[in-house]
C-alpha cells in the first residue's frame, strides 16, 4: 500500500531539486518521568513511492505502529537508525539538548544523508542540512516513520524496564506521570531509570538529597 501523497509535500519538493537521499527524524520521550529519550532516523534511498501508509504515530494504535514498524524495517527502500539518551545523561545535560543529541546520532548512524526533515522547531548540531516543520509527524511520511520505530522502540524499552522495576507499571504508563506513577513513587520513590530533574520528583525526593545515589 501506497503511502498517502499529501505526506510526500516537503519530500518532493526535495526530489525535484535534485534531492535525492532524504531522511526523516523524530523523537519520542521527551515528557515521561523516567526512560531514555529515543530518537529515530528514516532515510529514503530513492524516490519510489512504494512506501508503507504511515502516520502520526500517536494517532495510530500500538497495534497499528508495530505492524507499521516491521514494514518500515522490511522495506527495502528505507534505511533506519535509533539513538537513546539515558535518564541519567538527561539530568546532567537537560531533555533538550539530549533530544537533540539523540536526534543528531540517529542522522550520523546514516551515511550520506543529504537533508533531513525533522520535527519541531531547528536542531544545532545535526550532520547535514535539514529543515524542521511544527507537526512534522502528520505532514512528512518520512518523519512519520520516524515516529513510529522511535515510539514503538521505547515502548519496547520500557516493557523491558517493567520486568526489572515491576512496582511501577512502567508496562502501562511508559514513564509517562499518570496517578498510578505518581502513587508508586511515593510509595516506593524513584528507581535508578527515574528523571531526578523532572518535577514532581525533583521537589519531593532531591530538593534535600535524600537520594544520592541515584
Amino acid at each position: 500500500m501506497k503511502t498517502n501523497i499529501n505526506l510526500l509535500f516537503f519530500e518532493s519538493e526535495l526530489w525535484e531539486k535534485g534531492i535525492t537521499f532524504i531522511a526523516g527524524v523524530d523523537e519520542a520521550g521527551r515528557g515521561p518521568l523516567a526512560g531514555p529519550v529515543v530518537a529515530a532516523a528514516v532515510a529514503l534511498r530513492n524516490s519510489q513511492l512504494d512506501i508503507p501508509q504511515v502516520y502520526d504515530s500517536k494517532q495510530l494504535s500500538a497495534k497499528k505502529r508495530i505492524k507499521l514498524k516491521d514494514e518500515i524495517i522490511s522495506n527495502r527502500n528505507f534505511i533506519v537508525s535509533i539513538a537513546e539518551i539515558s535518564a541519567k545523561e538527561i539530568d546532567e545535560i537537560n531533555i533538550l539538548k539530549a533530544t537533540h543529541k539523540a536526534m543528531a546520532s540517529a542522522l550520523a548512524k546514516i551515511a550520506g544523508v543529504q537533508f533531513a526533515l525533522i520535527d519541531g522547531l531547528p536542531v544545532k548540531g545535526l550532520p547535514c542540512p535539514h529543515k524542521a516543520i511544527v507537526k512534522g509527524d502528520s505532514k512528512s511520511a518520512l518523519i512519520a516513520a520516524a515516529s513510529i520505530i522511535a515510539k514503538v522502540h521505547r515502548d519496547e524499552l520500557m516493557d523491558k524496564f517493567a520486568e526489572i522495576y515491576p512496582e511501577y507499571g512502567f508496562n502501562k504508563h511508559k514513564g509517562y506521570g499518570t496517578r498510578e506513577h505518581i502513587e508508586a513513587l511515593k510509595k516506593y520513590g524513584p528507581s535508578p531509570i527515574h528523571r531526578k530533574s523532572f518535577e514532581p520528583i525533583k521537589s519531593i525526593f532531591f530538593q534535600n538529597d535524600l537520594f544520592p545515589h541515584l
